[in-house]
């Protein structure tokens, strides 16, 4: 994103509406009586149940902890059926403390090991369904633990991570304790053996789901002795014996749905077990390389039979499982689910599929491989999109996943697919993920809010979360106490932050206070969350308006405290840009000096231009660059070590990126406004790495290379380490080469200051020959500056213009000289009295070029509109140039060039003399 980077709003209506009921609204009729208090107690037992399983678990708790009435209510077993802890971090102590509650428990989803080794303490003997992320670390002990403590469970999913830790032992030991066990989903298994697999098929005869997904290893002969499955997925797994698959796995009598997806089968085996199985009615083989490079397999020879793969209709195949054969289109999922009718064979097939089809897509997603993309235009994200809207709440989290994960193209530089992303929009998506993320469902909350941050990094699709109200919707998650939810919430007001019409919607919605909280909130807890909430401050605090409500809930402090204690470079790099932003405004609000003034944060920004990352120092040095422009600041900036700092920094990013170099030389043009500055960053060795910059292809840096150039050349001792250091040949090149007019400008002006002779007054006297020497170098030197001065300024000169403002002097005669002579840019340049009173002194020059660059100078820094022309002018107007300006304007011998600019100039005094008289 930019330095300064990445809204439709309903006007609020002014009527008076109504609500029966409402003491607030103040009807008399329908509240007689508006001081009487409501006693939320008196409400019927089951409708406070009935709004408590609306809540998260957190509210719930709050809400119970108000009456003892509700406290009594809120323990009622009926809420206490499903736990979903992933959001909590829940150790063996706080698992004691839920434990009455939880002996009726029947479904819980876990993440993590720790929340895995406390989930025993639960003492949740009925409990059926165990689901569990982030398994990495879970090991056999903890995985034989839980399942001897829950001999009635029936399903157990660890994934879709991998379980790296869990070995045959724990399975095994799974099949001893669990003999109710009907579905078995794990992912990244090392090595799934055959006295696993038997154990299973003899201690669980109930097992009709099997995924063993992602494993290295999976013993396939042994797999077709487990008679009882229906379901079967060895989806990602390698190193399978296809053959042996299909000469044994037709066999499994009861066989109904098999899931090869994202394997090495090919059309042979596919081929062999649609057509010798006589119960298998759907074969999902997903992005399977080898079959799908075989262009002569047909699948339309294996009647009655389903194969779902890349090259085939999904949606028409899913719809030929219906006996009604109008179940056709991309609604076939929705249908199905609103059948008034209910198969219980269908139901139990397509519930396994979306199973499956929302992990082999997620999976697709994050590998990205390529050649996918008619499959996503066409089929992928409708897909995805129906399976947001299943009854199954882990189906619905993929699929939002999977949406936030198949937009994006690099990670790293967060580039999206924009027509992935508008295929979304296009298919109603972003609806149907602010619904998801309006549930009280914290997982779905996060996911949704994942994905429309990564849709939203597009234009079009920021525009329409927009519309459809979602900045409010992301503002009023931001504000979660959930920090997965907070920080997704965060990363999309991050994007949408991008675009110029969204930054007032997002203040407006609340959404600055909302993330200025956020920091404070989760400053000891999460890198992710403090990153994404600084970034969209960052955004937001390039709007002058946005910069200030940054500022006033707190903002400046929370940036310097991350700034000043933040190790995580993410972190440090967006709170640099934010607070660059914030001092960008100097000539509109006051956060430029606010920032200055907070403890400890100019200290933090130079010691931050020291940081191993570039993107870090990158973004502290344009803060510094920023903040320089207020004159306590730049004092302030160099006491904390600043020009030590940034002379280190320009010396050390010769080969950094050109956004780098330019905030470097910047900071360093900022500091020397001030002349003890100046000659401090020269005897630091300033001198060397900005002629070397100076030197740079981009015309970004020739700008601010030339203007500390041009600061430092106002000293005659730092004029003359830029001879010595070879600096007016570099000078040269840019005043005559740059595409930046501003960067020849400021060259232009540094050679003027170094060759009007106060430079001889420091100039060494040594040996006559060494003398003599120096002398000659001057020379040459001064005189290809000057040559190359006088070059410049006639680049500005219109023959015809001029010798028709030298013969009447007419105002339409001298605005057009103006107009040509005009360098916009240079109206934001603000001089101080002792560089105007310089220029002024230049009219009285023996050389005729630096009278005629002087007043072309004096010329653009009074030019009406100018941000400073005012300024400049009084400061001319105390210095009496008027004085000089006139006979300068009027000398015989003077060249045209300077007589005309310095009559454009006394017209320019005159204009703000009478502005300011008004």
């Amino acid at each position: 994103m930019n330095r300064r980077v990445r809204r439709k709003v309903a006007k609020k209506s002014k009527e008076k509406v109504g609500v029966p009921g409402n003491p607030e609204i103040g009807d008399a009729d329908l509240c007689p009586d508006s001081n009487e208090d409501v006693d939320w107690t008196s409400l019927p037992d089951d409708t406070v149940i009935q709004l408590f399983s609306c809540l998260n678990y957190r509210d719930r708790a709050s809400l119970s902890s108000t009456c003892k009435i509700w406290r009594v209510l809120g323990l009622s077993s009926c809420l206490w059926t499903s736990l979903d802890l992933r959001a909590h971090k829940c150790d063996p102590g706080m698992a004691v403390s839920l434990a009455s509650r939880c002996v009726n428990l029947q479904k819980l989803r876990f993440r993590g090991a720790e929340c895995a080794d406390a989930i025993i303490h639960l003492q949740a003997r009925n409990l059926r369904e165990i689901s569990g992320d982030y398994c990495r670390k879970i090991t056999d002990a903890t995985l034989s633990m839980i399942v001897a403590r829950h001999e009635a469970l029936e399903t157990l999913q660890l994934g879709p991570d991998f379980c790296e830790r869990i070995s045959s032992d724990a399975i095994k030991a799974t099949a001893f304790c669990c003999p109710k066990l009907k579905k078995l989903r794990l992912s990244g298994l090392r090595d799934v053996s055959a006295e696993v697999i038997n154990a299973l098929a003899k201690h669980c005869p109930n097992l009709i789901d099997i995924g063993l997904l992602d494993c290295l290893k999976v013993d396939e002969v042994a797999l077709g002795n487990v008679v009882s499955v229906l379901f079967l997925s060895v989806a990602g797994t390698s190193n399978m014996k296809w053959g042996v698959v299909s000469h044994l796995w037709h066999k499994l009598p009861k066989l109904i749905g098999l899931d090869v997806s994202r394997t090495d089968i090919g059309p042979s085996a596919v081929s062999r077990l649609l057509s010798l199985s006589p119960s298998l009615k759907v074969l999902c083989a997903m992005n399977c390389p080898v079959l799908e490079e075989d262009n002569s397999f047909s699948v339309n020879k294996y009647k009655g039979k389903l194969l779902l793969a890349l090259f085939t209709d999904i949606f028409k195949g899913l719809a030929s499982l219906f006996a009604d054969t109008t179940k056709t289109g991309k609604n076939v999922l929705l249908d199905w689910r609103n059948l008034k009718t209910k198969d219980k064979n269908l139901d139990e097939i397509m519930t396994w599929l979306e199973w499956i089809l929302s992990h082999t897509l997620l999976r697709t997603a994050e590998s990205n491989p390529q050649g996918l993309d008619a499959f996503w235009l066409k089929q992928g994200a409708t897909i995805l999109l129906s399976l947001m809207q299943s009854s199954q709440e882990e189906v619905q989290e993929r699929a939002a996943t999977g949406l936030a994960t198949f937009v994006v193209i690099d990670d790293e530089n967060a580039s999206i697919d924009c027509g992935r992303a508008e295929a979304v929009m296009r298919d109603g998506g972003i609806r149907l993920l602010l619904n998801l993320a309006k549930s009280w469902r914290e997982g779905l909350q996060s996911e949704a809010a994942k994905a429309i941050a990564n849709l939203s990094v597009n234009a079009n699709v920021a525009k329409a979360v927009a519309e459809e109200g979602g900045i409010q919707i992301l503002a009023g998650l931001a504000s979660s106490m959930n920090r997965l939810v907070a920080e997704e919430a965060a990363g999309g007001l991050w994007n949408l932050s991008v675009g110029e019409e969204h930054k007032g919607a997002i203040a407006e919605a609340g959404g600055v206070k909302a993330l200025v909280d956020l920091i404070f909130k989760w400053f000891s807890g999460g890198d992710g969350v403090l990153e994404r909430a600084a970034g969209a401050l960052a955004n937001l605090a390039a709007d002058d308006k946005c910069s200030m409500e940054v500022a006033l809930a707190g903002g400046v402090h929370a940036l310097v405290m991350l700034a000043r204690n933040c190790k995580f470079e993410g972190v440090q790099e967006q709170a640099a840009r934010a607070l660059a932003n914030l001092a960008a405004h100097g000539d509109s609000n006051t956060n430029n000096a606010a920032v200055g003034q907070e403890a400890g944060a100019l200290e933090a920004l130079v010691q931050l231009t020291r940081s191993l990352h570039e993107g870090v120092r990158q973004e502290a040095a344009g803060a510094l660059w920023n903040l320089s422009f207020d004159d306590r600041n730049r004092e302030a900036i160099a006491a904390a070590g600043g020009v030590e700092a940034l002379v280190a920094l320009a010396q050390s990013c010769g080969n950094a990126s050109p956004g780098l170099q330019e905030r470097a030389a910047g900071a360093l043009w900022g500091l020397s406004v001030s002349e003890a500055n100046s000659i401090a960053i020269g005897r630091e060795g300033g001198v060397v790495p900005l002629i070397a910059l100076a030197r740079s292809e981009t015309e970004d840096v020739h700008e601010t290379a030339a203007g500390a150039l041009w600061n430092l050349a106002f000293n005659p001792g730092n004029a003359l380490r830029i001879v010595e250091e070879g600096g007016v040949p570099a000078l040269v090149d840019l005043c005559s080469l740059s595409a930046s007019k501003m960067a020849r400008f400021m060259a232009a002006l540094a050679l003027a200051y170094m060759f009007d002779r106060r430079m001889d007054e420091v100039a060494p006297i040594g040996t006559l020959t060494e003398s003599t020497s120096k002398s000659a170098n001057l020379d040459g030197a001064r005189r290809m500056a000057l040559k190359h001065i006088e070059a410049f300024v006639l680049t500005f000169s219109d023959p015809q213009a001029f010798a028709t403002a030298a013969a009447s002097s007419a105002p339409a005669a001298l605005a057009q000289v103006t107009e040509r002579a005009r360098i916009q840019e240079a109206g934001h340049l603000r001089c101080s009295g002792a560089e105007i009173g310089r220029f002024v002194a230049m009219l009285r020059n023996p050389s005729s070029i630096l009278k005629a660059c002087a007043a072309f100078a004096l010329l653009q820094f009074t030019i009406p509109g100018g941000r400073h022309a005012l300024h400049h002018a009084s400061l001319m107007q105390s210095a009496g140039a008027a004085r000089v300006l006139r006979p300068a304007a009027a000398a015989a011998t003077a060249p045209l060039e300077a007589k005309i600019f310095a009559r454009i100039v006394l017209r320019n005094l005159e204009y703000h003399h009478i502005e300011s008289s008004i």
